[in-house]
């Protein structure tokens, strides 16, 4: 197919039987586009799985209920991020009883050295390989930021007498992804002291992994919403979750299971961390009906084989489970 004009696109929906017409419509094909917009959306999750919409009106609902779930839940992904981050900052600095990046490399990062006894040489092997991977990536950070004219960076490297960029400054750089990578590389006493700070339950979690396996599951949500992909559908998941990552919730929560195979089970992890991070109850039931709202929104706007798809037939049971939980 060649280069096709807005009206072009048009009539070839309409030929794909999609009913589309008039000015109001060829402009909300022209501010989605038809390759975010309706490409994007005609499936959900990978390409063989095409949603049967019958109208343009269905997909422009559903381009603006992922829209609406990313402007949802943004702010309390910042919000998530950065409380972590202080929590396992004030961890780290207690820890190493420092705020320099060296003592933190010596004092909290596990190593060769600092390897528990029952490790073996293999083990040891891998976690002081993870450890200069993060001596890189942190360089490699630091490096950006100051190419970059990052203030909070510069101004350690600039000032005469200055000392090295401490952690904290560190911290306000990070990517969520390299945050997770840094509570990977910790060592157990650490990540436990971390875990308690937060709130987790470690009962489920003997190997204290779960600080970092949920960075990393919140991590390709924030990712997605960030760079305005298609969140719906959860098709940014790329995490099998480990047994200790349901159980915790499941056990938590009181929820039958999780799978993190919809919007909904990421919906749930993310009101798992605010409660832990103390934000009232008001705020998250809202929250919480926010997305019940405008869930119900768009299931009234497709029809029944659309939304039969695209919401999991257990969402309003998991969300009064979660309501009790709050």
């Amino acid at each position: 197919m060649g280069y096709k004009t807005t009206d072009g696109l048009m009539r070839h929906l309409r030929s794909n039987g999609i009913e589309i017409s008039g000015s109001k419509q060829k402009r909300q094909l022209i501010n989605t586009g038809y390759f975010h917009g309706y490409k994007g959306y005609r499936f959900f999750i990978n390409a063989q799985n095409r949603l049967p919409f019958i109208s343009y009106e269905e997909i422009y609902a559903t381009i603006q209920y992922d829209s609406k779930l990313k402007a949802l839940l943004y702010g309390k992904m910042m919000f998530i991020e950065t409380a972590v981050k202080n929590i396992a900052l004030e961890s780290i600095l207690e820890n190493s009883n420092s705020e320099n990046i060296q003592d933190m490399y010596d004092k909290v990062v596990s190593s060769y050295r600092n390897a528990p006894p029952s490790y073996s040489a293999e083990q040891k092997r891998k976690i002081q390989q993870n450890k200069l991977n993060l001596q890189n990536s942190i360089q490699a950070n630091l490096a950006s930021a100051y190419r970059r004219n990052n203030s909070k960076i510069t101004h350690f490297y600039n000032k005469a007498g200055s000392s090295d960029v401490p952690v904290w400054a560190l911290f306000e750089i990070m990517t969520m992804g390299d945050f997770g990578y840094l509570l990977s590389c910790l060592t157990f006493d650490v990540r436990d002291d971390i875990s308690k700070r937060i709130g987790i339950n470690v009962s489920c979690d003997t190997d204290r992994q779960l600080i970092y396996k949920y960075m990393y599951t919140l991590k390709d949500l924030r990712n997605a919403i960030a760079h305005n992909s298609v969140i719906f559908d959860t098709r940014f998941r790329n995490i099998d979750p480990t047994n200790a990552m349901k159980q915790c919730l499941k056990l938590e929560i009181g929820l039958p299971y999780i799978n993190f195979r919809t919007i909904g089970d990421y919906f749930i992890l993310m009101c798992y961390y605010l409660k832990l991070l103390h934000m009232s109850k008001t705020e998250i039931k809202a929250f919480i009906r926010e997305f019940e709202r405008i869930t119900e929104e768009y299931r009234s706007s497709v029809n029944p084989n659309v939304a039969a798809i695209v919401i999991h037939p257990d969402l309003s049971n998991r969300m009064e489970i979660l309501k009790k939980y709050v």
